[in-house]
């Protein structure tokens, strides 16, 4: 049986993760609605899924617009009825964001994360919110990478920026929990398949002093397994947060980084 059957799934993001989560979410079953600001990708990917028998309805949004946001959710429910699940994926590019010293960073590069991403975050995370308390269930669901714990050299304003989500995921548990609304954070390494990766590696490896190849082998070897975390691990957490066989878990954070970080 399929773990996300008559469940209906808002997705913001049209990058490598969020593509791959409405893939994965429609592919178990789900009813899935995926927004992002670049139509041709939006198109490219629903053809994929309704070639394999998935249900996907896709709409240009900008996830800082708040009308638009709230409009769009309004949308879902009046096309499906309900909203079960929440995936926020969006990113930006990190050239001039990450890769110098903080006491050489403008503040401007400094603050484009943190307001971006919780700006987006909250945008999208309310909108969902105010729908699933109505029904009283619910889930919504976030990705940080390692960096909002370990808090490495040269990453600029994505360690607040990052941390921040992980603390809005807690308040929004505690506060809509008892409406039965569950907020997860899911915790990888960077992720190999992904575009930006090469970007960020780059970025640091210049920073540090060494090859693309060697920052790469650095990151591999401070996970326990000596292997970053793949897409599919992190789509497959995804689907078991948001199945019903995940229901007790809420306020807190997957750990899928492979003994990066411990605790």
């Amino acid at each position: 049986m399929k773990k996300l059957k008559n469940k209906v799934a808002a997705v913001y993001g049209d990058g490598n993760i969020g593509c791959a989560i409405a893939k994965v979410f429609a592919s178990e079953g789900a009813k899935v609605f995926l927004a992002g600001r670049t139509t041709s990708k939006l198109e490219k990917i629903a053809a994929e899924i309704i070639s394999e028998g998935g249900d996907i309805e896709i709409t240009q949004v900008d996830a800082l617009n708040e009308p638009a946001v709230e409009k769009h959710m309004r949308e879902i429910v009046k096309k499906a009825g309900k909203l079960d699940i929440s995936f926020n994926a969006i990113g930006l590019p990190m050239k001039g964001i990450q890769g110098s010293p903080l006491t050489e960073t403008s503040l401007e590069s400094f603050s484009l994360p943190i307001t971006t991403y919780t700006q987006s975050h909250f945008i999208t995370s309310k909108a969902a919110a105010q729908q699933m308390m109505k029904q009283g269930n619910g889930v919504i669901i976030m990705h940080t990478p390692n960096a909002s714990r370990i808090s490495p050299p040269f990453v600029g304003g994505m360690v607040p920026a990052w941390a921040a989500m992980e603390a809005l995921c807690r308040s929004l548990s505690v506060e809509c929990g008892p409406q039965g609304v569950r907020a997860v954070c899911l915790l990888t390494t960077g992720i190999p398949e992904t575009s930006l990766i090469d970007e960020v590696w780059d970025i640091h490896g210049k920073a540090h002093g060494i090859t693309f190849e060697q920052f790469h082998s650095v990151m591999e070897g401070a996970t326990h397994r000596k292997k970053l975390t793949t897409l599919a691990e992190l789509t497959n957490a995804a689907v078991f947060a948001a199945s019903d066989d995940g229901s007790g878990i809420s306020g807190t954070i997957l750990n899928l980084t492979s003994g990066m970080i411990v605790y």
